[in-house]
């Protein structure tokens, strides 16, 4: 078991607290539930969640993938490293009938023993942990091997991939030794941090249809109020009214160039989604 105590320095422990505040501000479980809470069935299927197995969700936000996993009769732990989100995740649970444990995690210091896991679930959620490999190695550390592992991670040329490099410019720099989330969503990248450890793995790029919005500013706008990430990089610049203008522009245009153009087509948010089973 990872000492979540140790090993981690001040520098590193300041980066989760403000990655924990990110991920707090806003409304995230309402954006989940009003945009992908589809993504969650889909990995739990992906995974086949059977009942009476063990089951990790890690980065659950409000549990898009836990609620369904506990539904197929399997004994979930919820782990985030934003709690602030578990009240909406428990009612949400009550309501869907499901029972399930809430634990605050940070995916790069698992509070969990070896091998303890027969399924390990992320809905993208631990594409945002800073340090890739570290999450991954701990993604791998606590599941059985034989274990089942699926993840859904938005794809660097997808819409979100390509919302977090319109904002780039405008956004702080990446620590040291952090990476950019969409990464996740690279079949390379992750081959790469699992490496042998992982077998039967397959990688498909799927997407999920969005029709809420109509224009681009409209998705601007949702994002701007709902969404951690984007609320971090506006509180930014919030003292720069040109670069405020600026971002507002090109996220409006990132919509309109992707089908949000007041015809009221939709969008496809490309993502993807990775299965494999433990060494």
């Amino acid at each position: 078991m990872t000492d979540t105590a140790t090993l981690q320095s001040d520098a590193d422990l300041a980066l989760k607290r403000k990655h924990r505040a990110m991920w707090a501000s806003g409304d995230y479980p309402t954006l989940a539930s009003d945009l992908i809470w589809e993504l969650g069935t889909r990995v739990v299927a992906a995974a086949d969640v059977r009942p009476g197995e063990r089951v990790l969700d890690i980065a659950a936000g409000s549990g898009n993938a836990a609620i369904p996993a506990a539904l197929r009769g399997a004994t979930v732990v919820a782990s985030d490293l934003a709690p602030e989100l578990f009240d909406v995740g428990r009612r949400l649970a009550t309501e869907a009938g499901a029972e399930l444990e809430w634990r605050e995690a940070d995916a790069e210091h698992l509070p969990f023993r070896d091998a303890e896991f027969d399924v390990a679930l992320s809905t993208v959620g631990i594409m945002f942990a800073p340090h890739h490999q570290e999450a991954a190695d701990e993604l791998l550390r606590v599941v059985k091997p034989g274990g089942r592992i699926a993840l859904i991670a938005w794809t660097p040329e997808g819409f979100i991939g390509q919302m977090f490099k319109t904002m780039k410019p405008f956004a702080a720099p990446l620590p040291e030794g952090a990476q950019p989330a969409p990464l996740w969503g690279d079949e390379q990248h992750v081959r790469g941090l699992l490496g042998e450890r992982a077998t039967d793995v397959e990688m498909v790029r799927e997407s999920v249809r969005i029709d809420r919005f109509r224009t681009g500013e409209e998705f601007r706008d949702y994002f701007k109020h709902h969404y951690g990430p984007t609320i971090a990089v506006y509180h930014r610049i919030a003292d720069d009214p040109e670069q405020v203008r600026a971002l507002d522009q090109a996220l409006a245009e990132l919509g309109r160039a992707h089908g949000l153009d007041g015809s009221g087509r939709g969008t496809e948010w490309e993502y993807l989604l990775f299965t494999a089973r433990r060494s």
